[in-house]
């Protein structure tokens, strides 16, 4: 699917326009052109190559998928890689972006599933004084919608993640706490390897005045703040969930030990009268109070109260 439109003058002057006239417009004054293509073929890859004047080798990167976010500075333009992430029914799911940017040009490249850009046509149609800054003010809005989505996914992991913790710390903790907790991190994991290199990236971007006008530059710092906010907010999560696991594996260790104390007392207990019932199930000839008549009931007696006098004090101890 290929959407085309051309500004002027920071208004939209033209939408769905033939790819193939790209060029022509291209040296117009005042002229901006966006151009984006969902799941492009190599044919289509081919176009805008040609009515770009795109290296080759950037669009042969542009082909590889599961890329994480970049830059490559060309003479005239920009090759980015970026990734829109969402949370969906306890999935992360990854949008990846690729975008050609230019003085007076963007062409964004969305792959399955394909990034949503309808909020970001409505921030190019509500700021047109900024869309006279060309293809740099495209992506700022752009990458700015992107970034403000991660701040949804760091906020459902940060509840998930609480909703652990209080579980970990309940009397009926799940038995399956330890594979959640293990799971919930290698997302973690996952989002922030899709997020962290974002932060290089715009620094390299920012350094290039024929993209990143004087008044875009404080636009940028903006997104480059919020990608610094969610990285300490990735870091937060991180923590929480490594404390919750070594929490839970303290509370298997506690309960391990008033299993093993529980054990324990009540084997000693029951060890003094077998002790005695065994030596005095030794067939001897000569034994005291063998032809004793109270001789039976003293023995049980005798166990009866060494067995009371360990439960009262394992009791007392808290073991029992």
């Amino acid at each position: 699917m290929v959407t085309c439109r051309l500004y002027r003058s920071g208004t939209l002057a033209e939408d769905g326009f033939d790819p193939a006239r790209v060029s022509d417009h291209l040296e117009e004054p005042d002229a901006l052109v966006w151009l984006d293509l969902e799941d492009p073929t190599d044919e289509e890859l081919g176009m805008i190559q040609e009515e770009f004047g795109l290296h080759p080798l950037a669009v042969e990167d542009a082909l590889h998928r599961g890329q994480r976010p970049k830059v490559e500075v060309y003479e005239k333009y920009f090759f980015l890689v970026m990734h829109a992430v969402q949370l969906k029914a306890g999935e992360l799911s990854d949008q990846e972006v690729h975008a050609f940017v230019g003085t007076n040009y963007l062409v964004t490249l969305r792959y399955a599933p394909a990034f949503d850009l309808k909020p970001v046509l409505r921030r190019w149609e509500r700021q047109q004084e900024l869309t006279k800054e060309g293809g740099g003010f495209l992506l700022y809005a752009l990458l700015d919608e992107i970034v403000d989505g991660y701040f949804t996914v760091v906020e459902r992991l940060e509840d998930v993640s609480e909703d652990i913790e209080e579980q970990v710390f309940s009397e009926n903790v799940p038995a399956d706490i330890q594979e959640r907790i293990f799971l919930l991190k290698k997302q973690v994991i996952e989002f922030r390897r899709l997020v962290m290199p974002l932060r290089e990236v715009l620094d390299l971007i920012q350094e290039e005045p024929r993209v990143v006008t004087s008044a875009l530059d404080a636009y940028y710092r903006d997104v480059a703040d919020h990608v610094i906010r969610t990285l300490d907010f990735i870091e937060n999560v991180r923590e929480l969930l490594a404390t919750a696991l070594q929490a839970h594996a303290s509370q298997v260790g506690n309960r391990l030990n008033v299993v093993m104390k529980q054990l324990t007392s009540w084997a000693a207990i029951i060890l003094v009268p077998t002790l005695i019932a065994g030596i005095y199930g030794m067939n001897f000839r000569h034994m005291p109070e063998l032809n004793w008549l109270l001789g039976y009931p003293f023995a049980l007696g005798v166990m009866a109260v060494s067995a009371g006098v360990l439960y009262t004090v394992f009791k007392r101890r808290g073991w029992l």
